[in-house]
């Protein structure tokens, strides 16, 4: 690798040659002097990346440790299967090795994260100028393994249970971000 994959400088004694850990591209010092944590791929302390690969870092990092806990801690919500009436109280976590959403209470569901094909937040509180608001719920559709069926799940936190409100909120926020970054990978 003769130049810099980024601004095209000539490596030579003093313009040296680094790689990025993550993406493994040659750079020189300039375009590659962000020093940012890699645990996913065992860098335990922060470590030489490009401006682009430690954004993305920085925001896999922020997941990690806000979002994922989150999830995993669970939150109640009021659960609606499919065009039904009947809602079920209902406590939603993801599983510990990340692959299901769990959903507990007088029913148990597993739903295999992969098989999740849409996720939309429910809010309210909107006003046309862009105005605060905030997630009461969500709809979540996914295929049922071994057919074609998408099948709906309507979750909506209770009004009853305000101390448990602040919960599902942030739990429905941490669920949004997810969507929101599968749907850009």
């Amino acid at each position: 690798c003769p130049r810099c994959m980024q601004c095209d400088t000539k490596f030579d004694f003093i313009t040296r040659k680094h790689h990025c850990r993550r993406c493994g591209k040659c750079f020189c010092d300039k375009c590659c002097s962000k020093k940012v944590p890699l645990p996913r791929m065992c860098f335990v302390d922060p470590v030489r990346q490009c401006a682009e690969c430690a954004l993305v870092s920085q925001k896999e990092t922020e997941f990690y440790d806000k979002q994922l806990k989150v999830l995993m801690n669970g939150a109640t919500f009021f659960v609606t299967l499919g065009t039904s009436d009947k809602s079920e109280l209902m406590v939603c976590r993801l599983s510990n090795n990340q692959r299901y959403l769990v959903l507990d209470g007088d029913s148990h569901y597993e739903i295999e994260i992969v098989q999740i094909s849409t996720v939309q937040i429910l809010t309210e509180g909107f006003t046309p100028g862009g105005g605060n608001t905030r997630a009461i719920g969500m709809i979540l559709q996914y295929k049922v393994p071994g057919s074609e069926e998408v099948t709906q799940m309507k979750f909506t936190a209770g009004e009853d249970f305000s101390c448990n409100k602040k919960l599902s909120a942030a739990w429905l926020a941490a669920m949004h971000k997810v969507s929101q970054a599968a749907k850009t990978q």
